[in-house]
């Protein structure tokens, strides 16, 4: 059955915010204004005590954009490999770190500006083997920026007591007076608690508008959403971010209710796991186009950003509801403290991409659980060579669905080296996988 489609009407507004933040970057000193470099997954809020004019650069964004525009992405890979640089590390990484070398600074467009904008310190966090890494070799490139990690490896949201909490909102603390040293100014608890309410609201609103795509037919495919969810990863502790994610709840609520969706003809229903092949989204067109088939998301399109209650308290059960925000929790946030309890609370528990790197049988869960709830006909998973953290159990995951008769396909790749990636025979594995799902091209 066919249905409506029509274009988002805020899209051009998330593509102005995008656009406007690398520019902002670039542009902070002749503001008088202070860069900042880090993790997406670094705790946002807390540079924004500095003041109102504070700007970031988070790097796996960075390195994905790179990726896209694969042209400079092979440029930044073989530059950097030839300062000896292993090719198997992250190449979201790698991509950054060639793009210093280079000197070259990407903005969102694909246009190249030199020289590198340099932050005046690194804020980052520790999760994987390369996270804190990542900005000690930068800052070294750089000729020597403060660098500063926050380790956050704790263990899942469900598990969560007062000394694990404590651990991490100490670093927090610990980080402010470095700030303050660094860059010579005072720190305003008011922006920060702003910050620290802005960050649950976009968070918790993103995973409300994941929500909706459970609906028949699907309002979003998630190759819009890689353009939708990335605000949560550059800067969710700015409020015009969480209200460009009201503004979108609303209108794919709406589409919902006008049985609006994303593609003209819904045939069939997958979802995706591992970042993608960003210089080789196509692939999510071949399906929309040959097989009226819809990409539904993932967890890696809902948790990167997203807030969700996650694991149960005995740790048997993942639960796809959105996390609650300190005014639905009936909190009020007052001083300095409560702020960085909460946003290291939050993002502990609730942040649905850190839970997984603890746990392969979580990864399971929260897996299965969404193939339940967005009721996806198959999952098509993306072995990824540039994330060893996103990929580590990935084919356990695949046999713990094949087990539980979720049809599943895996194609190879990396999501920000475009040498390896083979497209013509990912797309035989997709023909492939479709034919024997009985699923017939339309075109």
């Amino acid at each position: 059955m066919e249905v409506k489609v029509r274009p988002l009407d805020c899209w051009d507004d998330f593509k102005k915010y995008r656009k406007k933040y690398y520019e902002n970057y670039l542009e902070a000193k002749d503001k008088g204004g202070i860069r900042w470099a880090g993790s997406a997954w670094a705790f946002d809020p807390v540079p924004h005590g500095l003041g109102e004019d504070v700007y970031s650069l988070t790097g796996e964004p960075y390195g994905a954009t790179c990726a896209f525009f694969q042209d400079f992405s092979r440029e930044c890979l073989e530059n950097i490999e030839r300062q000896g640089v292993a090719r198997d590390l992250c190449g979201y990484m790698r991509n950054y770190w060639g793009s210093i070398v280079l000197d070259k600074y990407l903005l969102a467009d694909g246009t190249l500006v030199e020289p590198f904008p340099k932050p005046d310190f690194n804020f980052t966090i520790h999760i994987c083997c390369s996270h804190a890494k990542w900005y000690h070799f930068a800052a070294e490139l750089e000729g020597g920026i403060p660098t500063y990690a926050v380790d956050i490896s704790v263990g899942p949201g469900y598990m969560l007591d007062d000394k694990k909490i404590e651990y991490v909102v100490r670093q927090l603390k610990d980080a402010i007076p470095w700030m303050e040293k660094i860059t010579g100014r005072e720190y305003n608890d008011e922006l920060l608690i702003k910050a620290v309410y802005a960050e649950a609201d976009a968070m918790s609103t993103w995973a409300k508008i994941c929500k909706l795509n459970q609906a028949k037919p699907a309002p979003l495919e998630e190759k819009s959403m890689f353009s939708l969810y990335v605000l949560n990863l550059i800067n969710r502790g700015d409020p015009e971010v969480a209200k460009l994610y009201y503004k979108l709840y609303d209108e794919v609520e709406s589409r919902v209710k006008r049985g609006i969706g994303a593609l003209t003809y819904e045939q069939f229903r997958f979802l995706t796991d591992n970042p993608p092949p960003w210089a080789f989204l196509k692939v999510y067109r071949y399906l929309e186009k040959e097989y009226a088939a819809v990409s539904l998301g993932a967890i890696y399109t809902f948790g990167l950003g997203g807030g969700w209650i996650g694991m149960d308290e005995k740790g048997e059960k993942w639960i796809w509801e959105p996390a609650p925000t300190p005014e639905e929790a009936g909190v009020e946030i007052t001083n300095r403290d409560e702020a960085l309890r909460w946003t290291a609370e939050y993002n502990l528990r609730y942040r649905a991409s850190w839970q997984h790197e603890y746990s392969h049988w979580i990864r399971k869960q929260e897996t299965y659980q969404m193939v339940k709830d967005w009721k996806a006909d198959a999952m098509i998973m993306h072995l990824n060579r540039g994330c060893e953290l996103w990929n580590m159990s990935t084919l356990e995951v695949r046999d713990y669905l094949v087990k539980n008769h979720v049809p599943t396909a895996t194609y190879e790749g990396n999501m920000a080296d475009p040498r390896d990636f083979d497209e013509a025979r990912t797309f035989n594995v997709i023909d492939s996988f479709m034919q024997s799902l009985g699923i017939e091209k339309i075109s």
